[in-house]
């Protein structure tokens, strides 16, 4: 018996067969992986810091938990299929661009679920998923309450200067970025840490005569004028 032998029969030996598939094992499988999609979404929609929710997004969250755990389920029951589906998937590739990372958090997280349940690890699917969840629940609360960066956009004529520079001293200490002045305009981009529900602090700015425009905007992940 030669190596190669030796070794194709240690790798049979250790490959343990799980129960064959049946269809009530495959359809509680696929209804466990869309059930647990459909948490991952319920806690990215609570955990959710951008200007548009994508519903889009939500239904890939879900097609995704139940797709790779079609794939697995035959997987971890067939050896051939196994090496089979390597190969297969070696070839495949994903040019999504994503743009929020927490958002491929939580692709991975539903490609890592349905990899458990394919497995037919159910227990620690949900355990797993129910304390990533709780983690990620706490986590946002807190985030809630810390300060955001905002950019202060100010457009004003040089006579109101004074008056600008009054009220700019009333608001949290910023950062200057840029300066541009134009035939008499002044634009100023300042960058701010401020809670979100100080955000009308910049209506002050419309009661100074010369101002021509004040924004603030946020950035996480995606823009917010």
């Amino acid at each position: 018996m030669g190596s190669t032998d030796i070794i194709r029969r240690r790798v049979l030996e250790n490959f343990t067969m799980p129960t064959e598939l049946n269809l009530p094992t495959v359809l509680l499988t696929l209804g466990l992986a869309f059930v647990l999609g459909l948490f991952i979404v319920l806690i990215y929609r609570l955990t959710f810091s951008g200007v548009i929710f994508n519903r889009a997004f939500s239904t890939a969250l879900v097609m995704l938990t139940m797709v790779t755990a079609m794939v697995i389920m035959p997987i971890a029951t067939n050896l051939l299929v196994a090496l089979g589906m390597v190969g297969a998937l070696s070839i495949v590739r994903f040019r999504t661009a994503i743009k929020d990372p927490l958002d491929t958090i939580f692709m991975f997280w539903a490609i890592a679920a349905g990899i458990v349940l394919g497995a037919r690890m159910f227990s620690v699917a949900a355990v797993a998923s129910a304390f990533i969840g709780v983690v990620l629940l706490i986590w946002n609360l807190f985030k809630s309450k810390k300060h955001f960066p905002f950019m202060l956009v100010l457009r004003f004529e040089e006579g109101c200067k004074k008056e600008v520079q009054a009220l700019l001293r009333k608001m949290p200490p910023g950062r200057l970025k840029s300066k541009i002045v134009s035939e008499g305009i002044v634009e100023l981009n300042i960058e701010m840490n401020i809670r979100e529900n100080e955000a009308g602090m910049i209506d002050s700015f419309s009661t100074i005569p010369g101002v021509l425009s004040a924004a603030l905007i946020s950035y996480k992940g995606d823009v917010v004028a």
